[in-house]
């Protein structure tokens, strides 16, 4: 099981004096800043960062962090992915998952053919999504008991009642 879970991504920067606007998964979207601190991907190491102030600027979450208060410190941020440890976040019931557990699972269907693995997932009104990516695209439904057999996090599979030429 993962010990970080990334919650969102620092999108571009915004004014001069250090602050960015941040991208996120969490829902609703301003609970992103219920979590601190938060840990940034650079350079493929993970570095914390402690929030100096943040705010809701119109649909838009904007940060200044602690030491960047200048344009170009913000501007190397710029697509890190955002995440926090694992313990930071509720524990969840069972059948309830993190979606950024889900990603990178292999997804097998019940004639035990490879679909592909988990790219991303989304929402819509209806039902959660996932992107399966593999020889072709698939987009399943997250529906538990339905479509989804089994997400075993242990041996990173999901089992679903999809055909593969869907």
């Amino acid at each position: 099981m993962k010990t970080r879970l990334v919650i969102g991504k620092v999108g571009a920067v915004y004014g001069v004096h250090g602050w960015i606007k941040i991208h996120s998964y969490t829902d609703p979207g301003s609970n992103i800043l219920d979590y601190q601190p938060w840990q940034l991907e650079l350079d493929n190491t993970w570095q914390t960062y402690n929030i100096a102030e943040s705010r809701i600027q119109a649909n838009n979450i904007v940060v200044r962090f602690a030491d960047i208060t200048d344009r170009e410190a913000a501007k190397v941020l710029t697509n890190a992915p955002i995440a926090v440890a694992r313990t930071q976040l509720p524990t969840l019931a069972a059948g309830e998952y993190y979606w950024s557990d889900l990603t990178g699972l292999a997804v097998i269907n019940q004639a035990n053919i490879t679909l592909g693995k988990v790219d991303y997932l989304f929402a819509t009104p209806a039902n959660d999504v996932m992107v399966v990516i593999g020889e072709r695209e698939h987009l399943i439904p997250f529906i538990l008991n339905e479509v989804i057999i089994e997400v075993d996090l242990e041996q990173n599979v999901i089992r679903v009642n999809w055909d593969a030429d869907f």
